[in-house]
């Protein structure tokens, strides 16, 4: 189980290594999760899979989950998540899907992922979302 570091004071976040294969964003919600006292595979899952994966049919991907939570976070960027036709609609399968494996699904967007990860990690810890996705600005 990890660690409790919930007073930890928001550093600044290095720059992902070059083995990462993810968005500059979800590095930033993945260094916090480390920061947090939870580990890779153990505390907790990026990009699982285990809600379809990418398939052409039905799949689903969490950037995070978080099992011992039934937590599920995912980063939501400007483009794909509030501008591109057909996103919404994606999101919201991706959301049932998590809640129907028993998971919480809270989305963090881009820019504050970036701006201070560990606000909104330890925030999602709560279920508490202020992504735009659940504000209805981005719907």
């Amino acid at each position: 189980m990890p660690t409790n570091k919930l007073a930890l004071v928001n550093p600044t976040v290095p720059e992902p290594p070059n083995a990462w294969l993810g968005s500059k964003p979800e590095w930033c919600i993945y260094w916090a999760l480390v920061q947090l006292g939870y580990q890779d595979g153990v505390d907790f899952d990026y990009q699982t899979s285990a809600f379809g994966g990418r398939s052409g049919e039905g799949g689903a991907v969490m950037d995070f989950t978080i099992p011992s939570l039934n937590l599920a976070i995912n980063v939501q960027s400007v483009y794909f998540h509030y501008a591109k036709e057909g996103s919404r609609v994606h999101d919201e399968y991706v959301r049932v899907s998590a809640e129907q494996w028993g998971y919480n699904v809270i989305y963090i967007d881009e820019d504050d992922a970036v701006r201070d990860p560990i606000f909104y990690v330890k925030e999602a810890f709560m279920y508490i979302d202020h992504s735009l996705t659940v504000r209805g600005r981005g719907r």
